[in-house]
């Protein structure tokens, strides 16, 4: 039989112990009464279950996106959505594309409207559960685009304390009101030069209660002078501590003046970047970090002028048929089809995947032939109408146009015989194609023929790919172009 006591707890105790006196053996050592505790942590209230407005966030739809732009609006205020279906269509950096809901609601209150742009990850709607909450996200909405312009005029007011000092050290030249300039409240850091600091000592002032007039508050040699009450010895002084406090004071016009842009010509107009205009320039930036060698060569095309006119009417473009020669050459020679990303390694890719640039309204992009070595050349054209089709109506996937290991542009078809191409960021080469052109040529007999012939230039990362690498490439890509049967195998 067993008997037990519960002890009085103590006042603002958290342990409970409990005392009892066991008739059955326990299976450890115990002394009379055993005392076991029970060390209680203080329970956490679970808020209650309430209905929540939840926000439509500006979603990142590619690696490269930074902000988006509202193309525009599926559904109204007030329209009832259900998981998984499209609210708006928002514009990348590459594409427009539907932004669908994870939940189910109403849309309350529509934030960025149409036109308007907001960085990725900025609340662009309001969705509500029930229609008692609408009026609630609608207040949230106008809160905070209240907010929002509220924030930033405090920013200009803060530097503005700071040039006070400076303007009355130098309309001041009296000791007097040089120890007597406001100092900031709390202990401030003394910089001051050596000399500086060794003239304080000779003439016993204490060099705290001196402003410095130097870059950045330093105290100089003419600060202590001025404060003890000693003249300047000439007027080459005055210049002298002119110029020494003249930096400060002159930083901000020549920042200014450097910031200022020219003057526009009279009747111009000024025409922001679109989103995709933006990222191209951002990535052209982002080349010119990338160290690059351009290798020409010319390659003869009368067997594949030949070639294509027998599979054009089968819906293969000339596009398709350099493509394939470019993914064949490089899978002989995959260091060009490689990459240099950080700048200490380079990755061979798996892969070869041809990007082709094409100009769109508005900007350039860059379809990928996913995997163009491996696909026969009319399915290569299928794929490659598709993308086109897609890429004009603002519709390619982020992984149809960012994941090319290598480059092709073509300016043939506008009659251009030769260009350099710029590298883009994150792949090993890209080539330029200009436009097939008859040329007087001699064989080695001395016998003179026309022959159609185009210029290719290749620009490459010269970081993995050398000239020896980059010509063996090239006369591969002749060899092909200028025997092209094995592109129809």
């Amino acid at each position: 039989m067993a008997s037990s006591l519960l002890s009085k707890p103590t006042p603002n105790s958290k342990t409970i112990s409990f005392s009892s006196s066991l008739a059955t053996p326990l299976p450890w050592p115990t002394k009379g009464s055993a005392s076991i505790k029970f060390h209680i942590r203080p329970r956490r209230r679970n808020p209650s279950v309430q209905a929540k407005i939840r926000e439509i966030f500006m979603p990142a739809l590619s690696s490269t996106m930074t902000e988006g732009k509202i193309v525009s609006w599926i559904k109204s205020e007030g329209d009832v959505l259900s998981k998984g279906e499209s609210v708006v269509v928002v514009e990348s950096d590459k594409a427009d594309m539907d932004v669908e809901t994870f939940y189910d609601g109403i849309l309350a209150a529509i934030v960025v409207g149409e036109g308007e742009t907001a960085p990725v990850g900025a609340p662009i709607g309001l969705l509500a559960e029930t229609e008692e909450e609408i009026a609630e996200a609608k207040a949230k909405a106008a809160s905070s685009s209240n907010t929002a312009p509220s924030t930033p005029p405090p920013a200009p007011s803060s530097p503005s304390p700071a040039p006070v000092p400076a303007a009355a050290t130098v309309s001041s030249p009296t000791p007097a009101k040089v120890a007597s300039l406001p100092v900031s409240d709390g202990p401030r850091k003394i910089v001051a030069t050596p000399f500086a600091k060794k003239l304080a000592k000779q003439h016993k002032i204490d060099i705290e209660s001196i402003f410095g007039t130097g870059s950045f508050g330093r105290i100089t040699p003419v600060d202590v002078e001025a404060a003890a009450g000693i003249t300047p010895k000439s007027s080459t002084s005055n210049v002298v501590s002119a110029n020494v406090a003249s930096p400060a004071a002159s930083a901000p016009p020549k920042a200014a003046s450097a910031a200022t842009p020219p003057p526009s010509i009279p009747g111009s107009t000024v025409v922001p970047f679109t989103t995709m205009q933006a990222a191209v320039s951002k990535n052209m930036l982002e080349s010119l970090s990338v160290p690059t060698f351009r290798v020409g060569y010319p390659v003869s095309t009368d067997a594949l002028d030949s070639l294509y006119e027998k599979v054009k009417p089968k819906g293969v473009t000339m596009t398709a048929l350099l493509a394939k020669a470019a993914a064949m050459a490089l899978a002989q020679h995959p260091v060009v089809n490689a990459s240099c990303k950080d700048g200490k390694s380079f990755t061979f890719n798996s892969n070869i995947n041809i990007a082709v640039a094409v100009a769109i309204n508005g900007g350039l992009i860059t379809p990928v032939l996913q995997d163009a070595d491996k696909l026969d050349l009319y399915l290569l054209s299928e794929k490659w109408k598709e993308l086109v089709d897609k890429a004009r109506a603002k519709q390619l996937q982020p992984h149809e146009y960012n994941s090319g290991t290598f480059t092709l542009s073509n300016l043939g078809m506008f009659g251009v015989d030769r260009f350099d191409a710029i590298l883009p960021p994150g792949q090993g080469a890209i080539m330029a194609v200009g436009a097939s052109k008859p040329t007087v040529v001699a064989d080695g007999d001395g016998f003179f023929s026309v022959k159609s012939k185009m210029l290719v230039n290749v620009t490459a990362d010269h970081r993995i790919v050398y000239g020896a690498d980059l010509a063996a490439f090239l006369k591969t890509f002749a060899n092909i172009v200028e025997n092209p049967e094995s592109l129809t195998l």
